[in-house]
């Protein structure tokens, strides 16, 4: 391995790093605004009926969830049409401490049975002018051009 090698592979997780991060804050946002949906059909039906304000999608799913296949169809279903409505998708490797966020910012209470599947829609023109969500934004493209079409992520544990 070379120096150049190793510096990069260091870059690339301290942007993990800060994009999980940025995650965290966009989902506490989202939340607070009423602008998140969760679940594999509450998101399709979104998709189907509003997809110009959606602005991420979140796949999350872990080891046990990637042997569903049902599961599986749905988010190939998902990923074909958020790339083709230009939805920025990200996939979440650790779907405990994606509920762990959507919990804790939305005041503990029930969790919802499904949170295979999270989309955050734009409520207002404001929230383009979050620094997070540009943050998200740019590295979802930034995946793009290496040709990672759907990134994955793990969100940092505390």
């Amino acid at each position: 391995m070379t120096l150049e090698e190793l510096a990069g592979e260091h870059q690339t997780f301290g942007s993990m790093e800060k994009v999980g991060d940025a995650l965290e804050e966009v989902l506490s946002k989202a939340l607070t605004q009423r602008s998140i949906t969760i679940g594999v059909y509450e998101a399709a039906k979104l998709l189907n009926v509003d997809p110009d304000n959606v602005v991420l999608c979140l796949l999350a799913a872990d080891e046990e969830d990637n042997q569903d296949v049902a599961l599986q169809i749905h988010f190939t279903l998902i990923q074909a049409f958020c790339c083709e409505n230009d939805i920025n998708i990200l996939r979440v490797s650790n779907p405990s401490r994606l509920a762990e966020l959507l919990l804790l910012a939305s005041g503990g209470g029930e969790q919802p049975a499904d949170l295979h599947c999270v989309l955050v829609t734009n409520p207002h023109a404001s929230q383009w002018k979050d620094p997070a969500l540009s943050q998200l934004i740019c590295f979802c493209r930034e995946s793009r051009y290496m040709d990672q079409w759907v990134p994955v992520i793990n969100l940092p544990e505390r």
